[in-house]
C-alpha cells in the first residue's frame, strides 16, 4: 500500500472555486470510480496552495484506477478541462509515500 500526496497551485485567486469544484465534482467522481481519497487540505500559508492524498493498494491498483478515471469520457469531455482552468497543471507535484509502522494511515 502507498499514498500519493498531490500538491497543486490554483490559478491566483481561484482556490475557493477550486475547492468547491473538487468537493462537488472531482472527489465524488473519482470516489465513484473506486479511487480512495484520504484527505483534502488548503495550505494555511499559501493562498493558492491545495494538497490532497489518495491511497492505492499497489501499483497495479493505481494503474487500473488511473485508467478508469482519466480515460472515462466524463473526465475527458467535462471534468479535465475545468481542472485545467482552475489549477496550474504544470506545477502539480506528486509524492508517493509508504506509511511507517507507527503511521496512523496504515
Amino acid at each position: 500500500m502507498f499514498y500519493e500526496i498531490r500538491r497543486y497551485q490554483t490559478r491566483p485567486g481561484l482556490r475557493d472555486e477550486w475547492v468547491a469544484f473538487m468537493e462537488s465534482v472531482v472527489l465524488p467522481f473519482q470516489e465513484s470510480m473506486g479511487m480512495n481519497v484520504t484527505a483534502s487540505f488548503i495550505d494555511e500559508e499559501d493562498p493558492d496552495g491545495y494538497v490532497w492524498i489518495r491511497r492505492f493498494d499497489d501499483e497495479a491498483d493505481r494503474e487500473a484506477l488511473y485508467a478508469k478515471v482519466y480515460e472515462h469520457p466524463k473526465w475527458r469531455d467535462e471534468i479535465g478541462g475545468e481542472v485545467a482552468k482552475l489549477i496550474d497543471v504544470d506545477r502539480i507535484v506528486v509524492t508517493r509515500v509508504v506509511p511507517t509502522s507507527a503511521s496512523g494511515l496504515r
